[in-house]
């Protein structure tokens, strides 16, 4: 198979005279409704139109059948979070020649002169708010979002102030290079009320640094009420990270996470992670939520109710889990996770007490697990905690 994909703006392209004899050298074109309407002029007579629409499935489809070259316009640069990568990934092995255009986001910096040197790009296109969320974690100096109908500029300053980045400023491209061209320079408070073309892409603008402590004061969490010591405390809470390999790992499951304080460290530590967090206590839900915006760390998936009635395969395996809570059927648990562990996945726990460590090890010993780290904490007046981590060992080859 073989695809010319050309990027174009939105408006009348302005084709190179190769492009042209191109163009009228093709019978077979795609693209969408407002490519079509762009370049339609340019196409010889009996051309065939094949629409970029939903299912994609169908337009791949028909594309299969043509078995003839087939120039494809689309927005901008289409290798940038474009169509090239959607037929590499689907075509491997077909040719795919690409002329670019400028993405709309470089357009958006260059009318408002913005130095592109820090800009980093962002979709959430059609996508989760995962890549946003992590970048904002990360407080980039200038971030580009590619947009769609339901996450607009609007939904994305709602998000940014709930979760208390306000330290942002937001700049709106609207039908760019189009008949209602509009940029503007706004506050995230101004832009959360208002409508746009729904054409659009926008830049955040970091104003201040927003300072968070790279080990959470205890108190500045929001706690069970009238329970303020159940809450995994700050140095023991960062050493169970190292032990987690929190800078590692792509997944990690926190079961019994009562106000969230080790889900939250870890996202603000790693916010590439994903971060699946279960409770049983309906109360601990809210508090989580409410932890979470105070810190300013979205994205962590919250899963509520007993732990040993959940279908675990339903979310993503782990490469690490921290047991936070157990109800005292430890060893049962441990059996309830091992259809999800993978080779690489370690188990870590906080414990207080002695039961609680031989349960741990007997649950290791039920799974084929191995204790390879423990460690005994002690901290203000607070009882020992005994930390221990269990992997599993790789058999030696003879």
């Amino acid at each position: 198979m073989i695809f010319h994909i050309i990027g174009i703006g939105n408006k009348t392209p302005d084709f190179t005279t190769e492009q042209q004899q191109s163009i009228l050298d093709t019978c077979v074109f795609s693209g969408g409704r407002r490519h079509y309407e762009l370049v339609k002029d340019y196409l010889p007579k009996n051309h065939q139109w094949i629409a970029i629409q939903s299912p994609m499935s169908q337009v791949f489809e028909v594309y299969e059948k043509a078995a003839v070259p087939i120039i494809v316009f689309a927005s901008g640069n289409p290798l940038f979070y474009g169509f090239s990568n959607t037929l590499k990934n689907k075509y491997p092995d077909a040719k795919i020649i690409t002329t670019p255009y400028f993405s709309s986001i470089q357009l958006l910096a260059n009318a408002m002169h913005l130095n592109s040197n820090q800009l980093e790009t962002v979709s959430v296109h059609g996508r989760s708010w995962k890549a946003l969320d992590t970048i904002l974690i990360q407080q980039k100096e200038s971030i580009g979002v590619l947009t769609d109908a339901e996450k607009t500029p609007a939904t994305i300053a709602k998000r940014l102030l709930e979760y208390g980045y306000d330290n942002y400023k937001i700049i709106v491209g609207e039908d760019i290079e189009g008949e209602q061209e509009k940029f503007q320079k706004l506050s995230l408070l101004e832009a959360s009320t208002m409508k746009f073309h729904s054409l659009n892409c926008v830049i955040l603008k970091k104003t201040a640094h927003r300072q968070i402590d790279f080990g959470i004061k205890d108190a500045d969490f929001k706690g069970l009420p009238g329970r303020p010591k159940m809450i995994t405390k700050m140095p023991i809470r960062l050493t169970t990270l190292h032990y987690l390999d929190i800078l590692t790992v792509d997944i990690v499951w926190d079961i019994g996470f009562c106000t969230g304080s080790v889900s939250i460290e870890a996202k603000l530590k790693n916010p590439d992670i994903a971060v699946v967090a279960f409770e049983k206590r309906p109360e601990c839900e809210a508090i989580m939520i409410e932890n979470q915006k105070c810190f300013g760390v979205p994205g962590i998936q919250v899963v509520m109710g007993d732990f040993f009635e959940h279908d675990l395969t339903q979310f993503a395996k782990p490469e690490a889990i921290f047991i936070g809570g157990h109800g005292g059927r430890l060893e049962e648990l441990f059996l309830k996770i091992t259809p999800v562990l993978q080779l690489e996945t370690c188990i870590v726990i906080n414990a207080v007490k002695e039961s609680s460590v031989q349960a741990f090890k007997a649950g290791c010993n039920k799974i084929g697990y191995t204790v390879v780290e423990e460690s005994i904490l002690s901290f203000d007046k607070y009882n020992p905690i005994t930390l221990l981590k269990a992997i599993k060992l790789r058999s030696k080859t003879k």
